[in-house]
């Protein structure tokens, strides 16, 4: 069976549940994206920034997958960096960043092509979602259950499913209540600290009880 055992299956999708629910970068962008053309548009952006994690699962997959063919030593190896990554950007995150609050500043108006677009391009381009997947992965990949580039890709398609469901709805509030999310500066501010408070608890918590390579 290429998916992890049910418990391992079950702290994943509360794990990936946990950190979409909190604000970051891709939320900031559909919230602006949706309040300047609408909740369309919103959705729309949440499906190219899905379609755009494709890209860095797939080569996640590659990666990993060969990381793993080589050694299992250098499988660990890849596990607990990607751990330490993850507290990482955690403290980063929590005591070295600024609010950027013209990061919020809202897009150009676009047809909704361009948006889906444009959406899949911005998260391509972007090498910190190609790093978060290579950490965030393998802490629940268990090569006993068979092909490692098979497990990403099913827990991956997972993520990016609970992905677009978590945007769309951010995308759909946050076109109701306006302007309100982009120019609060309480808003901005508490995601900070929890994202950042979420991500050290996740290397944590993945390198200390996430599966090994038996």
């Amino acid at each position: 069976m290429p998916l992890p055992d049910t418990s391992t299956l079950a702290l994943y999708m509360i794990a990936a549940l946990v950190l979409l629910l909190t604000p970051g970068p891709a939320v900031l962008y559909i919230v602006a994206r949706s309040i300047d053309q609408g909740r369309l548009a919103g959705v729309v952006s949440a499906l190219g920034i899905g379609v755009g994690s494709l890209f860095h699962i797939t080569a996640a997959a590659v990666g990993i997958s060969a990381v793993l063919a080589a050694s299992a030593l250098a499988f660990s190896a890849v596990k607990y960096l990607g751990a330490a990554y993850l507290v990482f950007l955690g403290i980063r995150r929590l005591f070295f960043e600024t609010t950027d609050t013209g990061a919020q500043a809202a897009p150009q108006p676009r047809r909704l092509s361009q948006v889906f677009v444009h959406g899949v391009v911005v998260n391509v381009l972007n090498p910190k979602t190609a790093l978060f997947f290579f950490a965030f992965l393998p802490q629940f990949i268990d090569p006993a259950r068979g092909p490692a580039a098979v497990q990403i890709f099913l827990l991956g398609a997972i993520f990016v499913a609970m992905a677009i469901c978590s945007d769309s709805t951010y995308a759909l509030f946050s076109g109701t209540i306006g302007n309100w999310l982009r120019n609060s500066q309480t808003f901005l501010r508490g995601q900070k600290y929890v994202t950042g408070s979420l991500y050290v608890a996740l290397g944590i918590g993945a390198a200390v009880t996430g599966p090994t390579h038996r």
